[in-house]
């Protein structure tokens, strides 16, 4: 019998003040594909954009919240504060440098990474990794398949007392890597949770800051499953809830990152084909009678 383990990371989502620019950076610049154009389903005069890999895979999908002109925030104590993404070689990294330069994106090449900011100040980390995982890549066509961006490889936090995390995340399947370093290993995929010290400035949401974090569980039974163990470990999680192409649980963590395990057995497709997906605003139901003034008043956007 397989075992019931999270898979790593299933998306990250964010916030920005500029849903024009953040499709521009990251299907131009990152080369990554818009694969849902959707709203806020709790929150529908906004968008909520998803990108990823070609097909929309758990554990390549960065999504954004967007609140057209919100201030820039400040990642703080209980917060994500930057994203690693996974590339296979030096040869990559270099690329990846010389690419964000010529785009004037400001970037610091160390040894095995390369960090940069999009156009919002939200942290990202290119890291060479040698893993098993299945690389989950979009076609680009000015991205050279061997160099694109391959996926999640983790997130890293702010926390100011990480050992009050440990039971929480030992509950989910986290293992301790010691000096504030998780790791989450299910069947097929990986990710990694790491807990840093807060800088002395408290955080503040915003745009070019990280919301969530989505761990990935294969099905109702898993969510219900892992909803148990995080409820007996003390979290305050919610009942499962239907997002359209997944289904969720949020609860905090104890040192204060909101985390969402979302289900990865219905995906992206639910609406649209692959082919076209991210083309058209999609609704959810309880949305679809929004549709004509939502198509009058959303920012409009650049076709990717």
């Amino acid at each position: 019998m397989q075992r019931m383990a999270l898979e790593g990371l299933h998306h990250i989502t964010a916030i920005t003040g500029d849903a024009p620019a953040n499709v521009d950076f990251h299907t131009r610049v990152l080369g990554l594909r818009l694969v849902k154009k959707t709203v806020n389903f709790d929150a529908p005069d906004v968008y909520h954009l998803y990108y990823g890999d070609d097909i929309g895979t758990p554990g390549s999908i960065l999504t954004f919240f967007e609140f057209p002109g919100a201030a820039r925030g400040r990642a703080g104590n209980g917060m994500v504060h930057r994203i690693l993404w996974r590339v296979p070689s030096e040869e990559a990294l270099s690329f990846w440098e010389d690419r964000l330069r010529a785009e004037h994106v400001p970037e610091l090449h160390a040894d095995n990474e390369l960090i940069f900011t999009d156009h919002e100040g939200l942290a990202h980390e290119l890291v060479i990794v040698a893993s098993e995982d299945e690389p989950l890549t979009a076609a680009a066509g000015d991205i050279p398949s061997e160099f694109a961006l391959q996926g999640f490889h983790g997130v890293r936090s702010y926390a100011r007392r990480p050992d009050d995390s440990n039971g929480l995340l030992e509950a989910i399947g986290f293992a301790s890597e010691g000096f504030g370093e998780w790791r989450l290993a299910g069947d097929d995929r990986h990710a990694f949770y790491f807990q840093e010290p807060p800088p002395i400035d408290s955080g503040v949401q915003g745009a070019g800051t990280i919301h969530h974090v989505a761990w990935s569980a294969a099905d109702d039974n898993e969510l219900t499953a892992f909803r148990e163990r995080a409820t007996a470990a003390g979290a305050h999680a919610t009942p499962i809830i239907d997002r359209q192409y997944f289904h969720s649980v949020y609860f905090r963590e104890p040192g204060g990152v909101l985390f969402e395990l979302a289900s990865r057995d219905i995906g992206f497709a639910y609406d649209e084909p692959v082919e076209s997906l991210g083309h058209e605003l999609k609704l959810p139901p309880q949305h679809e009678h929004l549709r004509e003034r939502l198509e009058q008043t959303l920012t409009p956007l650049p076709v990717p």
